[in-house]
């Protein structure tokens, strides 16, 4: 994932930070037999000489790679004060099982990435949007 301060998609609020979750392309191997030559067949209907065909492989894309930005809080909005509060959140829905410390340490991205992967987000960085789900972030009217 890119950082925030890197790049923000276009249009994107001066001061917001943003991340991308990306999804790799699908691609199957698909092979096939082609008909190279029909079947000979004599007079009375009875083949002769069978059909030929070859075997064709080639690749092809189930679904493409699609990249999707997606606003997050920024560095300085994640004090200690607010990851434990975060921590807490994620504690109560299941998905953190470590202590309360405010760090935003890797079990807490596990439980981000857990929370966020049920709401269709596959990101331990955390949207804005989930933090204002799980009541971290007030709701703009």
């Amino acid at each position: 994932m890119r950082s925030a301060a890197q790049k923000a998609p276009p249009g994107a609020p001066k001061g917001s930070c943003w991340e991308t979750e990306i999804t790799p392309a699908v691609i199957e191997t698909v092979t096939r037999q082609e008909q190279v030559t029909p079947p000979e067949t004599n007079s009375a209907g009875q083949i002769i000489r069978p059909a030929r065909f070859r075997t064709i492989t080639r690749q092809e894309v189930v679904r493409p790679r699609s990249e999707r930005w997606f606003e997050t809080l920024c560095p300085a909005q994640l004090s200690p004060d607010l990851v434990a509060t975060l921590q807490r959140a994620l504690q109560v829905r299941g998905h953190h099982r470590s202590s309360v410390t405010g760090r935003l340490d890797t079990s807490t991205k596990q439980a981000i990435l857990a929370y966020q992967r049920a709401q269709g987000l596959d990101s331990s960085a955390l949207s804005l949007e989930n933090a204002r789900k799980l009541g971290l972030i007030s709701v703009k009217r």
